[in-house]
């Protein structure tokens, strides 16, 4: 694939709970596995958060897409208060693995820092 490539949509939901920090602007890195249709997830594309089974939707831009091996070098490498600035690392790592069982966190971890999209 080439470089020219145009910016993107992606439709992730997202528990209430993040979307919220997401929505304030407060939550500036989410956290994702390394899933196929992930992988060429990249800046300047937008992500479209929705509360699973509701409207409530917002839009953030990507401004990088890093990989990390696991949750742990994620939460060092990024911050924790850049994931979740409302909780302490180790209950974020605890949620998180809650989320995605070690197969899932296997397939490799992504940090997408993003920045909210002001609603038109």
């Amino acid at each position: 694939m080439s470089n020219t490539t145009a910016a993107r949509r992606h439709d992730l939901n997202l528990y209430r709970r993040y979307f919220e920090l997401v929505a304030a602007g407060s939550k500036t890195i989410e956290v994702r596995v390394k899933y196929p249709h992930l992988a060429d997830m990249a800046a300047d594309d937008t992500i479209r958060f929705r509360i699973k089974g509701t409207a409530e939707v917002c839009d953030v831009r990507v401004l990088r897409v890093t990989e990390y091996e696991d949750f742990e070098a994620l939460l060092d490498g990024e911050g924790p208060a850049t994931v979740n600035p409302t909780s302490p690392r180790d209950e974020q790592l605890k949620n998180i693995r809650e989320i995605y069982p070690p197969e899932k966190e296997a397939l490799g971890v992504l940090a997408i820092e993003m920045e909210l999209v002001p609603a038109s």
